[in-house]
C-alpha cells in the first residue's frame, strides 16, 4: 500500500551512489546549500513529519549538504516572501510548497533557474513550472492532488452508505488555485453519487488555529441534523473532529467523519470513533526524496523525479500498521 518496495529501491540507488562518490571525486565535496521549505508552523503535525523527512536525508547525506529549514504557517502569501528571500541568498537549490500556484510563483522560480538554483517542489504541485524545468531537477513529490481527494470523497461516501439526496459536507480550500483541486475531487466524487453537498471554505483563522473552528463546525451541524458525512481537507481540522462532534452533541456513531493526514491526535480520533476513513500522503516521503533530488541535481545532473505519495486509505482495521510511525513524527 505505501510503495515500500519502491522507496527501499530508491533509497538503495541513493545509497550506492553516495558510496561510490568518493571513487569518482577525491576532492572534498562543498556542501550543497539547500533552503527547505516545511510548509506549517514549527511543531505543526504535517509540516513536523515533512521536516522529519528532510532532516534525515540531511543526516544520511552528511556534510555534503547544508540545509535551512523554512517554516511557513501555511500561508501562501508567506511562502512567496520565503522564496523570494531564498533566491537572493543563491543558494544550490530550493524545495517549496506549491500552495501559492504557478502564477505567484513564477517569477521568481524562472529567476532562479535563470541564475543557476536548482528548484524542486512538494506536497503540492506546479504542473507548468515542472514540465518546463524538469530538464533542470524540477521535480515533485506529493499526491496526485484532484486524484487523493476524488478517492477519499468516493471512499467515505461509499462507506458511509450514502446515496441520491443524503447531505455532506466537505469543508475545503477551494480558494487555493492548485491546493484546492484536493477539495474539488472530493466533491465531485460525492455528487457523481448524488449526494448534496454543502461546502464551507476553511478560513485563514482555521487554517492556521484548527480549534477556531469549533463554533463554525457547531453552527453547521446543528442547523443540518441531517448531514451523515464530513470531509476536512486539511490535516490538522482531521485531527479536529473529534472535538466539533463532541462540541455538537454527535457520538461517534452519528456522523461519518473523514480527512486527511495521521497525526497522533487522528489516531485517538480513529480508536475512539469519531475519524472514520483518513488519505495519507506520506508526508515523510516529502521531506526526504527532495533533499535527494537537489543533491543529484547539483552532484550528477539528475532530472526531476515525480513521485506520487498519495497512495493509503486507513482505518480502524489497518492503523496499528503504521500507528507507531505516526507516534514517532515518521509518518502522516
Amino acid at each position: 500500500m505505501f510503495k515500500r518496495l519502491s522507496f527501499l529501491l530508491l533509497a538503495s540507488v541513493f545509497g550506492m551512489m553516495l558510496l561510490t562518490a568518493p571513487a569518482i571525486s577525491q576532492k572534498k565535496e562543498q556542501p550543497v546549500v539547500i533552503y527547505f521549505f516545511c510548509g506549517g508552523p514549527p511543531g505543526g503535525t504535517f509540516s513536523t513529519v515533512v521536516y522529519n523527512g528532510a532532516r534525515t536525508a540531511a543526516e544520511i547525506l552528511g556534510d555534503r549538504v547544508n540545509v535551512k529549514y523554512v517554516w511557513s504557517d501555511w500561508n501562501p502569501h508567506k511562502m512567496v516572501s520565503q522564496f523570494q528571500q531564498a533566491v537572493a541568498v543563491h543558494p544550490d537549490g530550493i524545495a517549496v510548497m506549491g500552495h501559492p500556484g504557478v502564477e505567484a510563483l513564477k517569477p521568481f522560480v524562472e529567476e532562479a533557474e535563470r541564475v543557476g538554483i536548482v528548484v524542486t517542489s512538494q506536497n503540492v504541485t506546479l504542473p507548468e513550472l515542472e514540465e518546463k524545468y524538469k530538464s533542470n531537477g524540477f521535480g515533485y513529490v506529493g499526491q496526485d492532488l484532484y486524484g487523493s481527494g476524488h478517492m477519499l470523497g468516493k471512499a467515505a461516501g461509499k462507506r458511509a452508505g450514502l446515496g441520491k439526496g443524503d447531505r455532506a459536507l466537505v469543508w475545503g480550500l477551494l480558494r487555493e488555485p492548485t491546493r484546492g483541486l484536493r477539495t474539488k475531487g472530493a466533491i465531485d466524487a460525492l455528487k457523481e453519487m448524488g449526494v448534496m453537498v454543502d461546502y464551507l471554505e476553511i478560513s485563514t483563522e482555521v487554517d492556521k488555529d484548527a480549534s477556531a473552528g469549533i463554533p463554525i463546525a457547531v453552527g453547521y451541524l446543528q442547523k443540518h441534523p441531517d448531514c451523515k458525512l464530513v470531509i476536512t481537507d486539511h490535516g490538522q481540522l482531521t485531527a479536529t473532529l473529534p472535538a466539533y462532534f463532541r462540541a455538537a452533541g454527535l457520538g461517534p456513531d452519528d456522523v461519518y467523519g473523514a480527512g486527511f493526514d495521521l497525526a497522533p491526535p487522528t489516531l485517538e480520533g480513529i480508536k475512539s470513533g469519531y475519524v472514520d476513513l483518513v488519505h495519507s500522503q506520506q508526508p515523510f516521503l516529502q521531506g526526504f526524496l527532495p533533499i535527494f533530488q537537489i543533491y543529484l541535481t547539483v552532484k550528477y545532473k539528475i532530472a526531476g523525479l515525480d513521485v506520487d505519495t498519495g497512495v493509503g486509505l486507513i482505518d480502524k482495521t489497518n492503523v496499528d500498521f503504521i500507528a507507531p510511525l505516526v507516534e514517532k513524527g515518521m509518518a502522516g
